[in-house]
């Protein structure tokens, strides 16, 4: 088991290998930070299931390493972290400090996986088809040459789908599940997500 210092921010994931910049402007997560610099580096990212103070936290995020720090004269910070191993949670920690702590068990994830060339060919394809209809700028001969790894988890990282359909993709148990979800929800979201003011949610 592993004492997880936690970071709880609706809307946003983090996977193992890959980076995520946050800016620290809240007085206890200010110390959050300043607790972990003095530590080990590391603090977890994970969603709570309702965006109140408190709320019950989902069951698995992610274990992350502050890299780049820049700490601002007002005291709050810029930082880079860096994915380490997806987490599940055991329970939550009764603590003193103003940010919550969980003990948590950490995930082993296969390194070796890797899609077959159809796969990774319909998932090209479909990812081509959602950002040409969302309006995005995307570099494809930059994504050609991503390994399936981080490739799969970058997109799932950085897609604009609600918390619930961002969980469900950590929670995907393997590579080729999160693939095959992430082109169900792309096209889900790509269907669904025009001309809807509200917003299109899987919740």
């Amino acid at each position: 088991m592993t004492r997880i210092t936690i970071f709880p921010l609706p809307g946003v994931v983090l996977y193992p290998g890959l980076q995520l910049p946050l800016h620290i402007f809240e007085p206890r997560y200010r110390a959050m930070i300043s607790d972990a610099l003095a530590r080990d580096r590391l603090i977890g990212m994970i969603q709570p299931q309702r965006p109140e103070e408190g709320a019950q936290l989902f069951s698995i995020g992610c274990l992350g390493r502050i890299g780049d720090v820049e700490a601002l004269e007002d005291g709050r910070f810029n930082i880079i972290l860096e994915g380490e191993s997806r987490f599940r949670i055991v329970r939550e920690l009764d603590v003193t400090t103003p940010f919550r702590q969980v003990e948590a068990e950490l995930i082993e994830e296969n390194e070796d996986e890797a899609l077959a060339p159809v796969e990774r060919a319909s998932f090209e394809r479909e990812a081509r088809r959602f950002a040409d209809m969302q309006g995005y700028a995307v570099d494809w001969d930059q994504v050609a040459r991503l390994d399936d790894v981080s490739l799969i988890n970058g997109v799932s990282q950085i897609a604009p789908f609600d918390p619930a359909a961002k969980q469900a993709l950590l929670e995907a148990d393997g590579l080729n599940a999160r693939c095959e979800l992430l082109v169900q929800l792309m096209q889900f979201f790509g269907r669904h997500g025009e001309g809807d003011e509200e917003g299109v949610t899987l919740q």
